[in-house]
């Protein structure tokens, strides 16, 4: 690319380039066949919805739950040019998609198609885009690639008064090359932080202002991860595990993909030697045998936040805390972000209300008076500050879950001394 930029420049200066006036075209309810469904041709299908259009793609390798999440159709090469107004192209030129629009491919497409083509000029075969042009079954191209660049100025191409074109030379402008700059900047700090790396080109593709919004969420699904193993008796023997997202929007609107991923590694790294990321948090977990299903509950309300709680239940194991499982025998860890901040909201049938910041230390008791100054009094003496507590009872006098955020690791001794309280009927340590 960079050796043509002088000669495109050139180009420009002489004439060569033809800038033809666009055709002003209504975009809502047509069609949009999105050929290559990667980083770029995703970002252009978000977009072309947000106009109002509906959006097809063909791409053999592109994730059908990314397709999904983005509200787009995967379809069937022919499907896709047969059915589309408009056609864009993001594929990369390899033998099978060289001139993988020629004369056939032209003859079934709609009579009127408008085709962009910012991926590389060799997979149009030009000569035939110049006939389609001619016999009307094309009514617009735009292009910024060719199969010679720059294009020779007799190109009957770049002439054609239906075609719009421009130098491919897009990151090559001063601009193009401190955005380049800033970003990868931004990116290493931000990896460094250990924040979620949006551009990551193996890990899932969520956009930078969704990754932003889901952040909290993030730490709430890996922390109820971590809790819902250590509840484990023996943590291990997990294999069932069901992930339960409450939300308001809609489920195009709401990608989990990286939640997820934090789950997964919530539910692995604390019972094994492996780190787990995004990249290869799917590939962990099929590797343990670990099955993890998703479902989605649509409240009523208004979408503003992404999620109301998150849920995570594992089936066919014993507890350690016999508290934690639930009505119909999973043990069941809930959670909600309030005001930014993670939180432990349910405990197998008990509800509570703890800030998972920390540490946690859940009791079981008979609910009676002096109960919370009690155990509080234990940890004051043993220097074990606390920063939350809540209490979920299932009546009046009768049993009780404490839940107690602790900002240090108690001594094997206090928490033997929290056991030693003739109300205490079980209790676990679990560390975040």
């Amino acid at each position: 690319m960079a050796r043509n930029v002088a000669q495109a420049d050139a180009s420009l200066k002489a004439g060569k380039w033809q800038r033809n006036k666009y055709v002003g075209v209504s975009l809502v309810g047509k069609t949009l066949a999105v050929m290559g469904f990667g980083k770029v041709g995703s970002e252009v299908a978000r977009r072309a919805k947000g106009l109002g259009m509906h959006v097809i793609a063909h791409d053999p390798y592109a994730p059908a739950d990314r397709a999904r999440a983005a509200g787009v159709e995967l379809v069937s090469f022919d499907e896709a040019i047969a059915t589309a107004d408009f056609i864009s192209l993001h594929m990369p030129l390899t033998p099978a998609t060289a001139k993988i629009l020629n004369d056939e491919t032209f003859a079934k497409m709609k009579k009127g198609v408008r085709i962009v083509n910012v991926a590389r000029g060799g997979v149009i075969d030009e000569d035939a885009l110049v006939r389609a042009l001619d016999a009307g079954i094309v009514a617009q191209a735009a292009l910024d690639v060719f199969t010679v660049e720059p294009p020779p100025p007799d190109s009957k191409l770049v002439q054609h008064e239906r075609v719009t074109v421009t130098p491919h030379l897009g990151a090559s402008t001063i601009e193009a090359q401190e955005g380049v700059a800033i970003e990868i900047a931004e990116a290493v700090v931000g990896a460094l932080k250990g924040e979620l790396a949006s551009t990551a080109v193996n890990a899932p593709m969520v956009p930078a202002e969704v990754l932003t919004e889901l952040k909290p969420y993030v730490v709430l699904a890996e922390k109820l991860g971590r809790l819902a193993v250590q509840l484990v008796s023996g943590g291990s023997g997990v294999k069932d595990v069901k992930v339960t997202y409450a939300s308001s929007r809609a489920p195009d609107d709401l990608d989990t993909r990286v939640l997820r991923a934090m789950i997964t590694k919530g539910l692995i790294e604390p019972i094994s030697s492996v780190f787990v990321n995004l990249v290869n948090a799917d590939f962990s977990a099929k590797q343990r045998g670990l099955r993890l299903s998703e479902e989605r509950i649509h409240l009523d309300g208004s979408p503003e936040s992404p999620l109301d709680s998150i849920q995570v239940q594992i089936a066919n194991v014993e507890s350690k805390f016999a508290s934690a499982i639930s009505e119909t025998g999973e043990i069941k860890v809930e959670g909600r972000v309030k005001d930014g901040i993670p939180h432990l909201t349910k405990v197998g049938s008990f509800e509570v209300d703890v800030s998972l910041e920390g540490s946690i230390i859940l009791c079981r008791q008979v609910d009676q008076p002096g109960m919370i100054g009690k155990v509080g009094s234990v940890l004051g003496e043993q220097n074990v500050n606390v920063s939350f507590m809540s209490v979920g009872r299932i009546a009046p006098r009768k049993q009780a879950v404490m839940a107690i955020g602790v900002d240090e690791q108690p001594s094997k001794e206090t928490l033997k001394m929290i056991g030693d309280i003739p109300a205490i009927e079980e209790f676990v340590f679990l560390k975040l």
